[in-house]
């Protein structure tokens, strides 16, 4: 009676001591369960994109870590943005930390701290512009205004105007 009572735990118990002893593999991007890969990337801070396959995904919170690293920067916002569209974009800025050969002379740059993305994609409409707005907020410092602007092959760049800043955004157009 003892042992066929028992086996009755072995039945509720056998997944949790699976999941225990498997522990390592649910901790990487690579080898987790499709079902714990989106849990896995709100641990390190990434927004999946439910339209992309899952090999894109996966790839994309392995990185999410290094990506970290460089959070606010021109060099991790394009790295963040080329991993999400899938091409490398040209990021112009007005400045970073900049200093004047001269004393009391003109700093270069502009002002207004700004920025400008532009992807060049063969097909702007498999860019989900309103998801790229959100990865971008969340990537940059909260006070800067920035741009997108989509071109494709022998097209114009199609603009969407200022977004994401403080007081210098036009009103209307900033992030809430």
């Amino acid at each position: 009676f003892t042992q066929r009572f028992a086996s009755a735990f072995d039945d509720v118990v056998a997944p949790v001591v699976a999941a225990i002893d498997n522990l390592e593999a649910y901790l990487d991007p690579q080898e987790t369960p499709s079902d714990f890969l989106e849990w896995l990337a709100g641990w390190v801070g990434a927004a999946l994109d439910e339209n992309w396959p899952l090999e894109r995904q996966r790839s994309f919170v392995s990185e999410a870590v290094e990506l970290y690293r460089w959070r606010g920067t021109v060099q991790g916002l394009a790295a963040l943005v080329a991993l999400y569209a899938g091409v490398e974009p040209e990021i112009v800025d007005t400045g970073g930390v900049e200093w004047s050969a001269t004393p009391n002379g003109r700093v270069p740059g502009e002002p207004e701290p700004r920025f400008t993305i532009r992807l060049r994609v063969p097909d702007r409409s498999a860019v989900d512009v309103n998801r790229l707005e959100t990865i971008i907020r969340g990537a940059k410092p909260a006070h800067v205004v920035h741009q997108i602007e989509l071109a494709g092959p022998g097209r114009e760049p199609a603009k969407n105007g200022p977004k994401g800043g403080g007081p210098e955004a036009p009103k209307g157009q900033g992030a809430p």
